[in-house]
């Protein structure tokens, strides 16, 4: 029977062998392409719209869509 120290050492060095395998495989699949590959994990800043009008702050992530 092992306790909870051992129990949490063998998780976390499992999820660590995980998390290995994943970016080996991420950056072998990147490795096949010879355009690059857009990473999922980026963030990209979307400006505010050129409005004529006054638009309320939004909640961040919210973008103002002008009505045609």
């Amino acid at each position: 029977m092992t306790n909870r120290y051992e129990r949490l050492k063998m998780h976390r060095r499992m999820q660590r062998r995980i998390q290995l395998v994943v970016e080996e495989r991420r950056m072998a699949f990147a490795a096949r392409h010879d355009e690059p590959v857009a990473d999922l994990e980026t963030t990209m800043e979307i400006p505010p719209p050129d409005l004529p009008i006054v638009v309320p702050q939004r909640a961040i992530g919210r973008v103002a869509v002008p009505q045609a």
